[in-house]
């Protein structure tokens, strides 16, 4: 799977980008037809302590799946948007084998 991360209003640590790869590549487990994943990590000028943005949008053939969560650290962005695509590719895939029977 082709993962492609882009931040916005920062420069991203590469730390960050290994880490969202990885847990990333995870979720072929659970949906091997995926194409590719776009990740988008903003931050927002708020006062607020949950201001990072993490948007993921994954590619799979026939539609795509997006994401978008705000936590206090990316880390905890990208395992929230994972848990909830987990999710969704769970239900996707109901649904495949629904319209097989």
């Amino acid at each position: 799977m082709k993962v492609n991360v882009q931040s916005v209003n920062f420069n991203v640590d590469q730390k960050l980008v290994s880490f969202t790869k990885e847990k990333l590549n995870k979720l072929e487990g659970h949906f091997s037809k995926i194409i590719s994943a776009e990740v988008f990590m903003k931050v927002q000028n708020t006062s607020a302590k949950e201001n990072k943005i993490t948007e993921i949008l994954l590619n799979i053939p026939g539609g795509e799946f997006v994401v978008k969560k705000t936590y206090k650290t990316f880390e905890e962005g990208v395992d929230q948007c994972l848990s909830s695509l987990e999710r969704q590719l769970g239900k996707f895939k109901e649904k495949q084998k629904m319209r097989l029977v």
